[in-house]
């Protein structure tokens, strides 16, 4: 049970939110009428953490674009693996015995 005054703390993957119970209401509220109830407690640096995340993200699309289309998906895709793939890479690597157990 939350009685006034408590302190609630929500972990949302990289923030924790922390929160102090204000008041009480018997109802479900709008989320306009949240504030009434809770005060937010968060630090700064939870939100400069979450800012990072943000910035730090590898597609940085404009709000409002929605999906991307197949063909931004696959050059994503082709990207994305190409960073991960060493083209000098010799594939000779395996030895006979570990030729012969893959038959």
């Amino acid at each position: 049970m939350v009685k006034v005054g408590d302190t609630v703390s929500v972990r949302k993957p990289p923030v924790t939110y922390t929160f102090e119970v204000v008041g009480l209401t018997e109802a479900r509220v709008g989320a306009k009428l949240v504030p009434n109830f809770l005060k937010n407690l968060t630090s700064p640096d939870q939100y400069e953490l979450l800012d990072m995340v943000r910035i730090s993200g590898f597609v940085n699309r404009q709000k409002g674009l929605g999906r991307p289309t197949k063909k931004e998906g696959r050059e994503l895709a082709q990207f994305t693996e190409s960073a991960f793939y060493d083209y000098d890479f010799d594939e000779d690597f395996l030895d006979d015995d570990d030729e012969q157990s893959d038959k």
